[in-house]
């Protein structure tokens, strides 16, 4: 990770769960983070919480429905830290609903976060990465299990399709950075099982669920490290699929 050290990071959902904790592994090995988020507030207590780390951590407010404020994101990164090294794109989200019964209106907005919002941030990633010639950059898509295979409820069946676009999305864009002239732009995409996070409570509301530390699932942390892994590849290694799954999920 020491090559890493003093690079511009970008995590997209960077407010709670797996956004923050890769914000703070990333911090803690010295690079410089960008989180961004509707809810920037939180980021920015997660920023005072690290100041002491070797990195450092910005807050910055961006809604990834909008693709203006994509633009403005970078560009605002562009300005004040010279460009992305490394793009993380971790925001995603699910509403309940069958296909059979589902709102269209709350598709859209899932495949605007999940879907077009990742296609976006890593194609101006990339953008960033060829201006300067870095000499190594890396974008890493945070999909799901959800992205390899269908579970039997209607209520993930839509995220589902949009978690499989995200797959699709990861592979086209390595074959096209590698179709280019030779370069060091890796691709990667991680898909957990259940984490223990906020998403499952957003999605569900106030339905009488279990609580998350109730079900079997694993940490944020352990998906930091995950991204952790991927960056500690060599230059010329590129680890492009992860799946994680805690030991007694048994989908």
């Amino acid at each position: 990770m020491e090559r890493w050290r003093g690079r511009v990071a970008l995590v997209t959902g960077a407010s709670v769960g797996i956004g923050a904790a890769i914000c703070r592994a990333l911090v803690q090995h010295g690079l410089t983070v960008v989180g961004c988020a509707r809810n920037h507030q939180q980021i920015e207590a997660l920023a005072a919480e690290l100041q002491a780390a070797p990195g450092s951590l910005t807050a910055i407010h961006c809604d990834l429905t909008q693709s203006a404020q994509i633009e403005a994101l970078f560009a605002d990164i562009e300005r004040r830290f010279g460009g992305v090294d490394l793009c993380v794109n971790n925001a995603g989200l699910n509403f309940t609903g069958s296909l059979l019964d589902g709102d269209i209106a709350k598709w859209r907005t899932i495949l605007e976060v999940n879907v077009l919002a990742v296609a976006h941030c890593a194609q101006l990633a990339v953008r960033s990465m060829r201006r300067r010639d870095a000499t190594e950059g890396q974008v890493i898509n945070i999909n799901s299990m959800s992205g390899h295979r269908v579970q039997q409820s209607g209520d993930v069946h839509f995220y589902a399709a949009s978690k499989h676009a995200v797959k699709a999305l990861t592979e086209g864009l390595r074959q096209e950075l590698v179709a280019e002239k030779p370069n060091n732009i890796r691709v990667a995409q991680i898909s957990p099982g259940n984490v223990h996070t906020e998403f499952t409570a957003r999605m569900y509301g106030d339905r009488g669920l279990v609580s998350a530390g109730d079900s079997v699932g694993f940490h944020a942390d352990n998906m930091a490290d995950a991204v952790l892994y991927v960056l500690s590849a060599p230059p010329d290694v590129q680890i492009h699929d992860i799946l994680l799954r805690p030991t007694a999920q048994p989908d």
